[in-house]
């Protein structure tokens, strides 16, 4: 017997627009008052899967759930090695109230809430990094204050941090560039569904393979590694496709003035980011690193409380 599936945030587009103001708000009013909420999850267990090493995702989740009140138990490793994703999850349904899935591939994370009755969150597959997108736009709201109207860049791989931030930031109003080598561009129907959900917003979204297309203006210039775990075996040619587009100071004088510099960690310093702009007064990688504690807690309140 399986229990009624319960919500679940296993792609971005799972929370809907208004969601995503509130949770902002609410991660905002958790990080200036974290003491209202120590006994928020009294009693809740949360079950982190992960199949890739993390170090960033795992700790501020484990973090936010104890400082929630909550318990959390780490399991690393294939989520489906020794039984059926089905039998996992009905297993975890009947110990824990939550399931934080790191995996390879998006269709594991659908199977587990497919099969779960209890909330399973994304916390980073092939296709979606919704997490992290959720901790950099509320980051770029914490710096700006209104989004509607500013303007993302983002220069590298069309990866899944790329897709999360196309599909996050653009509902809300961001004008977001993508600028990617030919042949690595982010997958067309999320670019399609990204670009409706800008129009929507009054935004734009904007594809391309020249950097400079995407820069003027930009209040924010976002990278991240041009070999992602698993993608091991192409970093020689990466390399080389990539060379063009390294955030350095160069490139970072073409975005505005004041723009910040974002990137989701860990970092290649020498490759998509020169150490120069990673450790510049415009970097804010690491308020992006401990607003993925805010942004989580916020987001197992609104899924458990």
């Amino acid at each position: 017997m399986t229990r009624a599936a319960a919500r679940s945030v296993t792609r971005d587009l799972d929370l809907q627009t208004a969601e995503v103001f509130r949770l902002l708000d609410l991660a905002a009013e958790v990080k200036r008052h974290p003491e209202r909420f120590r006994e928020a999850l009294r009693g809740k267990c949360v079950a982190l899967l992960f199949e890739k090493p993390s170090l960033r995702t795992r700790l501020t989740f484990e973090v936010a759930a104890m400082q929630l009140g909550a318990g959390s138990i780490f399991s690393a490793g294939p989520v489906a090695d020794r039984e059926p994703i089905k039998d996992v999850a009905r297993n975890l349904d009947r110990w824990t109230n939550c399931v934080v899935a790191r995996t390879f591939s998006q269709w594991t994370i659908d199977e587990l809430a497919r099969w779960s009755g209890s909330p399973v969150i994304n916390a980073l597959s092939d296709l979606y990094h919704p997490c992290q997108a959720l901790a950099d736009v509320f980051t770029l709201k914490e710096r700006y204050g209104d989004l509607a109207g500013r303007r993302l860049a983002f220069v590298g791989d069309g990866n899944n941090v790329a897709h999360s931030l196309m599909l996050t930031a653009s509902r809300l109003g961001v004008n977001v560039g993508v600028a990617t080598p030919k042949g690595y561009e982010p997958k067309a129907e999320i670019v399609q569904t990204a670009r409706e959900l800008a129009a929507a917003a009054g935004a734009t979204l904007t594809v391309s393979s020249d950097p400079d297309e995407v820069l003027g203006g930009a209040d924010a210039v976002y990278t991240d590694v041009w070999a992602s775990m698993g993608q091991e075996g192409q970093r020689e040619q990466r390399l080389k496709d990539f060379r063009n587009y390294q955030v350095d100071m160069s490139l970072m004088s073409k975005a505005g003035p004041e723009a910040v510099f974002m990137h989701c960690l860990p970092a290649k310093r020498g490759e998509e980011v020169s150490d120069e702009v990673i450790e510049s007064p415009r970097s804010v990688v690491f308020d992006q690193a401990e607003n993925r504690l805010h942004a989580q807690k916020a987001l197992l309140l609104m899924l458990l409380a």
